[in-house]
């Protein structure tokens, strides 16, 4: 199966952004193939809904999310909210309109990566995961990651139990994907 993972933050010592690299060595080592998008390094422009869409790297984004099975959006939380770059990252690829452009998010199985510093805003991510679901009908793997301080051992080191969510989630997501690989329906703007 195919994945794309985009680790949104945009910090340089970023959490999320270790737990999303862990994903994508769990996703391998199970023979699995990802994108894997790191929006540090990929400068998407920002949102504007004309001339964002003439960016290349707009359609590195759009590509990556419409041909794979699923998406892993590893986002840190600020302001009990994902990052901002995860916001501009769906209203972006998410956009339809002249030109027959498509939103990418139709149908996918989405899964959550959040890491903060408390544990007080562990459903942060549930109102982008709800707007996912009611505008492009996604299905939201139930299982998600939320990592804050205590769950590192060290700077870069997993807790055990932190790293058991983490391959917990990643089998949900996998049997999702291969439980609904072969449906045959396919959305559109729908009411």
């Amino acid at each position: 199966m195919k994945f794309s993972i985009f680790s949104c933050s945009l910090d340089p010592a970023s959490r999320s952004l270790l737990i999303a690299r862990e994903v994508e060595a769990l996703l391998a080592g199970k023979g699995h193939v990802s994108t894997f998008i790191d929006l540090r390094t990929t400068g998407l422009p920002p949102f504007d809904n004309t001339s964002c869409f003439n960016h290349p790297e707009y359609a590195l984004a759009h590509r990556a999310i419409e041909e794979s099975h699923g998406v892993f959006i590893a986002s840190p939380i600020y302001n009990w909210s994902l990052e901002s770059a995860a916001a501009n990252l769906i209203e972006l690829t998410g956009a339809t309109g002249n030109g027959g452009r498509r939103a990418a998010w139709f149908d996918k199985i989405v899964t959550f990566l959040c890491a903060d510093g408390l544990p007080h805003s562990y459903m942060a991510y549930g109102p982008v995961a709800l707007s996912l679901m009611l505008d492009f009908k996604c299905v939201i793997n139930p299982y998600t990651v939320y990592a804050t301080d205590q769950d590192f051992d060290a700077e870069t080191s997993f807790s055990t139990k932190l790293r058991s969510r983490i391959n917990k989630t990643v089998e949900v997501k996998i049997e999702l994907a291969n439980g609904l690989s072969n449906r045959v329906y396919r959305s559109g703007w729908e009411v």
